[in-house]
């Protein structure tokens, strides 16, 4: 598909914004449980990490949303959170501690999934509404590719420095910037030619208007039985979805993968995401996007199992990664795509900062309970098998969603 300027300016955020997500799967565990103490368990202490970064995202961005949906503010509330993130990235590199260290990430965390609301909100005002699964889908793919570049640099820094005489911290600073320059890069060209289109006029009394605002939304969403569904359904399956993302380099780092399996592994996902991502734009366009979803979460399902029951060594961890690229993209794109159908325009952050609160309070429970039964367990496996109930939640919810209101 022929993109337009705008679109294409559109999909290079997710270029830009995906090589952090990268290097926070990859190879930030990895680094953490250098200064972490020997023998504590880098699952535990990452995941409660991840829970303090989503549960803030989650209780910040509906109201942030809402004020961002006023006239000439989606971009700027956009360049803050960019802006912000970038230099908390690039800070990375400075703490020695590790509860130093899980501070600056749970800001830059915040920083980026925060730009990733605004974001998605502008897909509203770049792109018809019958492009919106061909564009998500777009970016994703795009997303997943473009990202292997930076990352490739970082690990040639990380992995191949030691043998050239940079030692390993060195070489993950070298990587925190080599990241968030590329993230800032990537933001510029929606920042120039994206503009908001869809918005709501400036109320006079701003912060009793946002409340009530939000207050009437809730009660949209809650009424509307296709929206409402859908929601739920969301909040189900994108916490399995989070949590493999989040989870998946520090689980194997527990089992005794080594890390650069680890790496490697997660590198293919992001190839073979590329064109699965853009497959499930273009077959939603045949199938339909609900039954391609439920799809994907079922295909989700299995994958949960699996990695409870079966993995064990790096053959099984290259399997998983496989897999998880075959529909991490489109689950992602195409429940973007579907929400915004469902919303009003002039409303898009609002309703994306609820959007968010589901997605971030499902990853929240999802890395809370690994946590925990890890920790109670002392086994892993048992920390991810408890997420797969929700992927089954999920399917049955998103089955009985009408296909039109």
């Amino acid at each position: 598909m022929k993109l337009t300027k705008q679109e294409k300016s559109w999909v290079l955020y997710d270029v830009g914004n995906s090589a952090f997500i990268m290097l926070a799967t990859a190879l930030i565990p990895v680094y953490f449980k250098s200064l972490a103490e020997p023998g504590s368990s880098v699952v535990v202490a990452w995941g409660y990490a991840e829970t303090v970064a989503s549960l803030l995202l989650a209780l910040l961005m509906p109201v942030l949303g809402s004020l961002a949906d006023l006239k000439g503010n989606k971009k700027k509330f956009f360049i803050g959170t960019v802006g912000t993130g970038a230099i908390a990235l690039a800070a990375l590199g400075i703490p020695s501690a590790a509860l130093a260290f899980l501070v600056v990430y749970v800001i830059a965390s915040i920083m980026l999934n925060g730009s990733i609301v605004f974001y998605d909100a502008f897909l509203v005002d770049a792109t018809e509404e019958s492009r919106y699964d061909e564009v998500s889908s777009q970016g994703y793919a795009w997303g997943y590719i473009g990202s292997c570049i930076p990352f490739i640099l970082s690990l040639i820094v990380v992995l191949g420095g030691p043998s050239v005489g940079i030692p390993m911290d060195v070489g993950m600073k070298v990587a925190f910037l080599i990241t968030a320059v590329w993230w800032v890069l990537f933001s510029i060209p929606l920042i120039k030619n994206v503009h908001q289109t869809h918005y709501k006029e400036r109320a006079e009394h701003l912060l009793r208007d946002t409340f009530a605002g939000l207050w009437r939304t809730l009660k949209r969403i809650w009424k509307d039985k296709r929206l409402r569904l859908f929601m739920l359904a969301f909040f189900c399956y994108i916490d399995g979805v989070h949590t493999i993302i989040k989870m998946s380099t520090s689980y194997g780092t527990d089992l005794g993968i080594d890390s650069t399996q680890l790496v490697l592994a997660l590198l293919m996902t992001q190839f073979v995401a590329f064109p699965s991502a853009i497959a499930y734009g273009r077959l939603s366009s045949k199938f339909g996007t609900k039954r391609m979803l439920l799809v994907a979460v079922f295909a989700y399902f299995c994958i949960t199992l699996f990695a409870a029951f079966f993995l064990r060594e790096a053959l099984e961890f290259w399997i998983l990664a496989f897999f998880v690229g075959l529909f991490q993209g489109g689950i992602q794109a195409l429940s973007r795509s579907e929400f915004g159908k469902l919303i009003p325009k002039e409303h898009a952050n609002e309703y994306y900062g609820f959007f968010d609160i589901f997605g971030k309070y499902a990853a929240v429970m999802g890395t809370f309970l690994v946590s925990v039964f890890t920790q109670l367990t002392g086994n892993s496996s048992i920390g991810v098998l408890s997420i797969a109930t929700l992927f089954i939640i999920g399917f049955v919810l998103l089955w009985k969603m009408p296909e039109k209101a």
